[in-house]
């Protein structure tokens, strides 16, 4: 069986696909579980990230280039969204009352 260029791209593209849809349940998993508000930043900020490169790899694996805008345009507002919530737990965090845990 002799597998040409294109097989092969779209092959790794199913599986590249496959594997950030897994990477993404997981990190939901530990957005859902914390323990901690800092795990659940990190774990919302991954997850970004994975959306980020699973429209990458649809832009390649469909030959349509315009999901790279979407990428782009979604990598941005999930950084400003990141610091936000980032300011957000840090301002919270000097606000609370003497008894309680850090």
């Amino acid at each position: 069986m002799i597998i040409d260029g294109q097989t092969a791209l779209q092959a790794a593209s199913r599986l590249a696909l496959a594997l950030l849809i897994v990477s993404a349940a997981i990190s939901f998993i530990r957005l859902v579980r914390g323990p901690q508000a800092a795990d659940r930043v990190v774990a919302l900020d991954l997850i970004s990230v994975l959306i980020v490169a699973f429209l990458a790899v649809y832009a390649v694996h469909s030959g349509d280039t315009s999901f790279l805008d979407v990428a782009i345009a979604y990598a941005l507002v999930a950084f400003l969204g990141t610091v936000a919530l980032s300011r957000f737990l840090l301002r919270s965090r000097g606000r609370q009352t003497p008894g309680e845990k850090r």
